[in-house]
């Protein structure tokens, strides 16, 4: 199961340094690309906005 960023997310970029994988993109509002994301939850972990949730 993959995870998703909300509508929370500010674009700090915490997340993106934390991916094993490199499955965050950046925009506006991050997202993750399910396919390459395993799941770990490094990015979880890292986000100052408890924006990135379990699909």
């Amino acid at each position: 199961m993959a995870y998703i960023i909300t509508d929370d997310c500010t674009a700090c970029g915490s997340c993106i340094d934390e991916c094993p994988v490199e499955a965050i993109a950046e925009g506006d509002i991050y997202t993750i690309d399910p396919e390459v994301c395993t799941d770990c939850g490094a990015c979880v972990d890292v986000c100052p906005v408890e924006a990135i949730h379990p699909e």
